[in-house]
């Protein structure tokens, strides 16, 4: 099993001046750090207006400025919110591109649509159509990548005409990619459709396994990519907080993950929200003593010794699960704290599960390598353009030859006249070529 960490970005109230800075160069420092010690994944969100909750709005910029104080450790969108209101596709495929050239190859793509009030309505979507919007881009978005040139699209919910998307990423034909899941229907349609599943729900380890086990006999029968490769991976999300004293491992993570559940709760469940008024952490300590770990469902296990962490994952390795994700940074985490948590871990639990990922790595490979080229073998492709299909786009600037240059000031004439003289010549060369 593999590991990653995970960032909201939370920040509750109050805020000083440099809060949100320090939250950021924290958190780049936890990144260095986990990519130091071996952690494969670094996580990081994309919402809009979640004061509090998630101050994660442009994730591109955070993974970027990650990539270059780090070397191995992959950078996962987690995720990139696909309803064109929130992103056109040709910018995702664009800064996903940069991306993976900037970090040598170690991006990747999460999806997802959203589902808060304060973001959907923030940016004008439909809730009915999110969906839908999100597998529209998504199929494009990987076509953009993949595709030289990109051929064009009229779609329900976007359209544009044929470009050649650059540049291109590293990792060909795109990276892998994944979507967030909330329940196991998701789960489900991400076998279906060879992405790898982002599960946040926090399920226990004793559930694990029905998910594990749909996910890929799903994919083995029903997969038809969306994209140009496929990515059959689950990995699921827990708390975290190691330390050799328990009590001061529970002290340590339980706050925080509380304040994650219940932040979360604030949003998109139960919560009354005034933009830039409410003050979540208030509320939240008013019911704090209610809010036992019970109370919180699944995810919890993550919080404990390293003999703790090491039995809880170890029954989600058992059930199959690709990768563990850790929420570190949650509520009031302190960094130095999360940062020795860290150091723990990696040097009293991690060790068992490195040992054996190479080899279950690769008979995993040797078990799906046909079921992923069946999958690869039913997929539609986009048609691609022939050179002679492919329209030749004059510039704005052909109107040139119409501009009187006799009231120009002499600067401005001879750059028309030089404008004119390149258009002359690259004219010929086009006759040439013809």
């Amino acid at each position: 099993m593999k590991f990653g960490i995970f960032y909201e970005h939370q920040l509750p109230r109050p805020w000083g001046e440099t809060s949100e800075q320090k939250l950021f160069q924290d958190a780049l420092e936890q990144v260095e750090l986990a990519d130091n010690l071996g952690i494969d994944y670094a996580w990081e969100v994309e919402h809009h207006f979640l004061e509090e909750y998630s101050h994660s709005s442009s994730p591109e910029v955070f993974l970027a400025a990650a990539s270059q104080r780090s070397k191995n450790i992959r950078l996962g969108h987690g995720i990139v919110l696909m309803p064109p209101a929130y992103n056109h596709p040709a910018r995702i495929a664009e800064r996903i591109a940069t991306l993976d050239l900037v970090s040598n190859g170690r991006v990747e793509f999460g999806t997802g649509e959203s589902a808060s009030r304060m973001e959907l309505e923030g940016f004008g979507i439909d809730p009915a159509e999110r969906r839908p919007m999100w597998r529209e881009t998504l199929e494009q978005v990987a076509n953009m990548l993949a595709m030289d040139p990109y051929p064009g699209f009229q779609g329900e919910y976007f359209s544009m005409p044929p470009r050649n998307i650059v540049p291109k990423p590293v990792q060909k034909p795109h990276p892998p990619m994944w979507i967030a899941c909330s329940n196991r229907d998701t789960i489900h349609l991400a076998a279906q459709l060879g992405l790898g599943a982002l599960t946040f729900s926090f399920v226990d380890p004793a559930e694990a396994r029905k998910w594990v086990t749909d996910y890929y006999d799903t994919f083995k029968r029903e997969c038809v990519p969306i994209g140009h490769t496929v990515n059959p991976n689950i990995a699921m999300v827990t708390s975290f907080s190691c330390h050799n004293d328990e009590e001061e491992a529970l002290r340590r993570g339980t706050d925080g993950f509380r304040f994650f559940q219940f932040a979360l709760g604030h949003f998109y469940a139960f919560g009354k929200h005034k933009p830039g008024r409410t003050d979540i952490w208030k509320r939240y300590e008013a019911v704090r003593d209610e809010l036992g770990l019970e109370q919180l469902g699944g995810g919890t296990g993550g919080i404990g010794t390293p003999a703790q962490l090491r039995d809880h994952l170890r029954t989600f390795a058992e059930a199959g699960v690709d990768q563990t994700i850790f929420i570190q940074q949650g509520g009031n985490n302190l960094h130095e704290n999360i940062c020795e948590d860290l150091e723990l871990f990696a040097r009293e639990v991690m060790p068992e599960f490195k040992e054996r990922e190479e080899a279950r790595q690769r008979q995993k490979d040797e078990e799906l390598a046909p079921f992923v080229e069946a999958a690869l073998n039913r997929k539609e492709r986009m048609k691609e353009l022939a050179d002679d299909e492919i329209p030749a786009y004059p510039a704005y600037g052909f109107s040139i030859a119409e501009v009187d240059t006799s009231k120009l000031p002499e600067d401005q004439k001879r750059r028309v006249e030089g404008l004119r003289r390149m258009q002359e010549i690259a004219e010929r060369q086009d006759m040439a070529s013809q």
